[in-house]
């Protein structure tokens, strides 16, 4: 089964439980997915169903630190719950330890020796590590790989 199935199917379980939070963070990732789908005309695969995911998580938290710097604690909850509900469609993430020996190997492999060539590795890496790690971090391990990489 793949990940839009899975979804389709937790929202039928949403529904038979009567999890309303549930039901409605499943059915606003649904909704971002057909629009995805009917603005390029193509058929999501699970790598571009993660970033979806991703892209609304970021959101999430983004809302997250705004409605917490506003004393809305009651919003900031319910971001939170949408944020462990989207969380649960992402694969496994690569540890700190795991995402930068995947970086060194990737650098090594691009002979990458430099900042200068940090978009080349970062064009790489995204292609490789989709959904595996964040991006932010994915960015940093990037860098501190080069880094090592251009006095080495």
């Amino acid at each position: 089964m793949d990940l839009k199935e899975r979804i389709t199917e937790d929202m039928k379980a949403a529904m038979r439980a009567k999890d309303a939070p549930r039901l409605s963070c499943i059915r606003m990732l649904l909704a971002a997915m057909k629009q995805k789908e009917v603005d390029e005309r193509i058929t999501l695969d699970d790598v571009m169903v993660v970033a979806i995911v991703d892209k609304l998580i970021k959101q999430r938290r983004d809302s997250i630190a705004a409605f917490a710097q506003a004393g809305r604690t009651d919003l900031a909850d319910k971001e939170s719950a949408e944020v462990a509900v989207l969380q649960s469609y992402l694969p496994v993430r690569l540890g700190p330890d795991e995402l930068a020996a995947a970086v060194a190997s990737l650098v090594a492999e691009l002979g990458a020796n430099g900042p200068a060539d940090m978009g080349k590795v970062m064009g790489a890496a995204k292609a490789r590590l989709a959904g595996k790690a964040d991006m932010s971090q994915l960015s940093a391990a990037v860098k501190s790989a080069l880094a090592g990489a251009a006095k080495g």
